[in-house]
C-alpha cells in the first residue's frame, strides 16, 4: 500500500528554523523514529524541569519550547569557559497531513521529552460517478 506522508515526504518533520541556527549548536538535539502507527520524537533537555517545557501545534507545525535557567549562585564563580547554555530554546517541525493532531501525547523523564505522534487514518477520496 502506498501512503503519501505529506505533500513532499522528504520535508516531513523538517525543522523549520534549521537555516536560522548554527549547524554545530542546535537548541537541543532530537531523534525522530517511525513505527507503523506513529512517529516518535525524543528531545534531549538536560537541566530543564518539566514545568519549563511547552509543546504546541499550530497550523501543522509542532513547536517544542524550553527554558534552562542559570542558577544564581553560579554568578559568584569566575569561569574560564562556559559551554552550558541557559535561556529559552525552541525547535519547530512541520507535521504534514499524516499526523492525528488530536491524539499527540508527551512524557518527560530524566531530561528526555518523548512525543508520540499517531498517524491519522487516510481518508479515501474516491467517488463513483454515474454515466447518463
Amino acid at each position: 500500500m502506498l501512503l503519501q506522508l505529506s505533500k513532499d515526504p522528504l520535508k516531513l518533520f523538517d525543522d523549520i528554523w534549521a537555516g536560522a541556527q548554527r549547524a554545530s549548536a542546535p537548541a537541543f538535539r532530537v531523534d525522530i523514529a517511525e513505527e507503523s502507527a506513529a512517529f516518535h520524537i525524543d528531545a534531549e533537555l538536560p537541566g530543564v524541569a518539566k514545568e519549563q517545557i511547552s509543546l504546541n501545534v499550530e497550523d501543522d507545525v509542532l513547536t517544542i519550547k524550553a527554558e534552562r535557567k542559570q542558577e544564581s549562585e553560579e554568578s559568584k564563580k569566575d569561569y574560564h569557559r562556559v559551554e552550558r547554555i541557559s535561556g529559552s530554546f525552541s525547535r519547530s517541525f512541520h507535521l504534514g497531513e499524516l499526523i492525528d493532531q488530536n491524539n499527540i501525547q508527551a512524557d518527560f523523564e530524566n531530561g528526555m521529552l518523548h512525543v508520540s505522534l499517531p498517524k491519522s487514518v487516510p481518508v479515501k477520496k474516491r467517488k463513483e460517478i454515474s454515466i447518463n
